[in-house]
């Protein structure tokens, strides 16, 4: 089974796959990578179809929403109990970015809304539920935010996957080509924050350097 692979995880494991790889992507900092939008979208897919590797839509309703739900709450108390030393400690950049993003997601739309927002942005997903905890958001908030917008994100990308494969008879022979394009969309919001990023990094440098304002 290859993890980074939609198609393959959910054909080697079906819905216990889909519940551990939504557990571990919102819940465990070292799942940022997984495929969590294309592995809902195509579940839907497949359980639109009649083949072999069909999923009861109901069952992966439940089982999706359970693993969103279950893994934002367990990230939650792993960031309450690790605290600020938890994110530290994670050399991944790609983590670090998504830190950033959170805190500024947060601070613009305040926790209750970040939260579920933070949902249908990779990465960010990951690291939101750690950094909630971390950043004391009071469970009255973080629950009640992290179950909306875990049921928003589960059911809506597989209801997606579902109705369009309902209505194209036969759209799972072409599962891959589709996966690839849901990871490139979703990769999307990811490649503008590091842009942004690049531009502030690329601005602060100027605005430290004298030579910089001489020029100007």
């Amino acid at each position: 089974m290859n993890p980074l692979d939609a198609t393959s995880i959910l054909a080697a494991t079906g819905l216990i796959g889909v519940f551990c790889v939504l557990v571990a992507e919102t819940g465990l900092l070292v799942g940022f990578f997984l495929p969590g939008d294309s592995l809902l979208f195509a579940a839907g897919l497949l359980a639109a179809s009649s083949g072999p590797t069909s999923l009861p839509l109901a069952w992966l309703l439940v089982v999706a929403a359970a693993g969103a739900v279950i893994g934002a709450q367990l990230g939650y108390v792993i960031g309450r109990r690790g605290g600020p030393p938890l994110l530290s400690r994670i050399q991944r950049p790609a983590v670090h970015r998504g830190v950033v993003r959170a805190r500024e997601v947060m601070d613009r739309y305040g926790p209750a809304k970040a939260i579920v927002l933070a949902r249908f942005i990779p990465i960010v997903r990951t690291v939101m539920n750690p950094m909630a905890g971390v950043l004391a958001v009071p469970p009255r908030i973080f629950v009640p935010a992290q179950v909306a917008g875990g049921l928003g994100w589960t059911v809506g990308v597989i209801l997606a996957g579902y109705w369009l494969g309902s209505k194209i008879p036969g759209i799972d022979t072409y599962l891959l080509p589709i996966i690839a394009v849901i990871v490139l969309v979703s990769l999307i919001p990811v490649a503008l924050e590091i842009r942004k990023a690049r531009r502030a990094g690329r601005s602060a440098r100027g605005v430290g350097d004298p030579a910089a304002g001489d020029r100007g």
